[in-house]
């Protein structure tokens, strides 16, 4: 039997408004990454967040600041998800994830966040990512426009699949 993890990419708060960096459809994304995040935990998969933390003086996530912080709605969502803090887009690079993983007893990965072209596909065709079965969940996927999102998901087509979140858990 296997058991899937979803990852939760980067669902911070300089990415809504009033942040940083708002991004196309923020509010849209939080939604379907929350109804993602409950079909997770009905079904007994593991969610995992990931959170990207930059230097103090960086213009986006800085540490310390109100915009590092994930969206309060994720973390009452899932509020016993551990978490990984990132420095990269591949959300494996100098991280704990593939311990986590591990741990977890994981190989199959529905991965969803912020944003699209960047830590989404980047941690979605990592190559520490090559052990797991991987799908993205495209509507709980955002970044600063429409256009870039499709781009960005139709590049990385044939490297993992795409499903909608009442199919993402099932049991198989």
């Amino acid at each position: 039997m296997s058991r899937t993890a979803l990852l939760v990419i980067d669902p911070q708060n300089d990415y809504f408004t009033n942040g940083s960096f708002p991004l196309w459809n923020a509010d849209e994304a939080l939604k379907e990454i929350l109804n993602a995040i409950h079909a997770a935990k009905e079904q007994d998969a593991a969610v995992i967040l990931v959170q990207h933390v930059a230097a103090s003086e960086s213009p986006l996530f800085a540490e310390g600041s109100e915009g590092v912080k994930l969206h309060q709605a994720i973390l009452d969502a899932a509020p016993d998800a551990p978490i990984v803090t990132k420095t990269h887009a591949d959300a494996f690079q100098e991280t704990n994830l593939t311990q986590v993983l591990e741990e977890l007893e994981v190989d199959r990965l529905v991965i969803c966040g912020m944003m699209t072209q960047n830590c989404v596909t980047h941690t979605a065709i990592s190559d520490a990512a090559d052990p797991y079965q991987v799908s993205i969940l495209p509507d709980a996927c955002t970044t600063r426009e429409q256009l870039l999102h499709l781009i960005a998901l139709e590049a990385i087509k044939t490297k993992v699949t795409y499903t909608e979140i009442k199919y993402a858990f099932e049991r198989v």
